[in-house]
């Protein structure tokens, strides 16, 4: 993985992030934003997996369903945050859609991926802090705006 800052204003900060072949995604990005020290940011990214490990949060059971991608896949698009956990710890949250050969997609929250050959990812930092808050309706820790 390799990252440069490309814009620094006003205590914000956009990164571009880039990872090559054999990274994985989930590690490699906690990596970033605790060396980093971020704390609030939004990112996006283009790319390519060799694997990856979606989820689907089952409204019902109130847990993840895990969905393996054992292909190739195009990263046609892959959003996320992070933001403060009750403990402190930085969390990043990921949404991505993935296209397959044939051009069907597949989408959810992701888990885990392997680069293959790059991941293109563009992030901004924000001045502000982004703390996550315990939602006892749906069991999930979720971003809470106010301080």
């Amino acid at each position: 993985m390799q990252s440069r800052i490309l814009a620094e204003e006003n205590g914000q900060k956009t990164y571009a992030v880039v990872m090559e072949t054999g990274d994985e995604v989930m590690t490699c990005l906690q990596d970033f934003v605790d060396q980093e020290r971020l704390s609030a940011a939004e990112f996006s990214a283009i790319g390519a997996f060799s694997d990856a490990v979606l989820a689907y949060f089952d409204w019902e059971k109130k847990d993840y369903l895990h969905n393996s991608v054992d292909e190739q896949v195009e990263v046609a698009s892959l959003n996320g945050d992070v933001a403060l956990a009750p403990d402190g710890k930085r969390a990043i949250h990921i949404h991505t859609v993935l296209g397959r050969r044939d051009g069907s997609a597949l989408a959810g929250h992701l888990k885990e991926a392997h680069v293959r050959p790059t991941l293109e990812i563009i992030l901004t930092e924000s001045p502000e802090h982004l703390r996550k808050r315990y939602d006892p309706q749906s069991g999930l820790v979720l971003i809470r705006p106010e301080g």
